[in-house]
């Protein structure tokens, strides 16, 4: 995808952007670059890839899912991705991110202001941490991830921060009807239960792409999540 393409593409989806919006993806796309010189936050630098495989691949979970005036957390959102390219295609949501590095949150921060984002949040902290602290336990509408890790670890990490009634969004690639078989038991033991899957190709290269959407439909057990580190050595099963 050329850079000129992404704005016909989000057409064919109903979404036109605005010079403003267009202005603040051209400043994400410079100042990721400029800070990838310094710290490692993707091998993704092509300005061609940042705007397929990044902005048009995170924007793709509003193909299926309406996030306007939602509450919205990113666990491992690394540069910001799903949330911040949501976030400026919904200026009116409110957008929090949690994140294990403290130099990734740096860049957020600044990315954030460069941008004049409004609206945002940053935490400097282990999501198995997180999910435990009633700050956030619960407490967002909707919570995203895009290809942290597999479904039944990914669960774990994430549910426990969505209130009941409230949606997880994950943003996956090949292999999630191998990731969902294994995980289903995982999401129902978190409170959760499978929705949709959504399924499509990234224009261009024509991978394979995955939205799953898991409701939650009950409150997440207390024991979860567990210390940092177990849900990716001993995934539930």
């Amino acid at each position: 995808m050329s850079k000129t393409d992404f704005l016909p593409l989000l057409e064919q989806q109903g979404i036109v952007l605005s010079s403003t919006q267009e202005e603040q993806f051209k400043r994400y796309f410079e100042l990721l670059v400029e800070w990838n010189e310094k710290m490692n936050l993707t091998a993704i630098t092509d300005e061609d890839d940042v705007y397929l495989k990044h902005f048009f691949d995170s924007l793709s979970a509003s193909f299926f899912y309406s996030f306007s005036e939602q509450r919205i957390l990113d666990v491992g959102a690394g540069a910001g991705f799903p949330s911040l390219p949501l976030k400026i295609l919904y200026p009116d949501i409110h957008v929090s991110i949690i994140d294990s590095l403290k130099k990734r949150i740096g860049f957020l921060r600044h990315l954030a202001d460069e941008l004049k984002l409004d609206g945002v949040a940053f935490y400097h902290d282990r999501a198995e941490i997180a999910g435990k602290d009633s700050a956030h336990r619960e407490q967002y509408e909707v919570v995203t991830a895009r290809a942290v890790a597999r479904l039944s670890v990914l669960s774990e990490l994430c549910l426990p921060f969505v209130k009941v009634g409230g949606d997880f969004i994950a943003l996956k690639g090949a292999g999630t009807q191998d990731e969902l078989s294994d995980g289903e038991k995982a999401v129902a033991m978190l409170g959760g239960k499978v929705s949709a899957n959504h399924s499509f190709s990234l224009p261009i290269e024509e991978s394979e792409r995955h939205i799953l959407h898991i409701q939650k439909i009950k409150a997440t057990p207390k024991k979860y999540p567990r210390k940092p580190g177990i849900p990716n050595k001993q995934p539930l099963s």
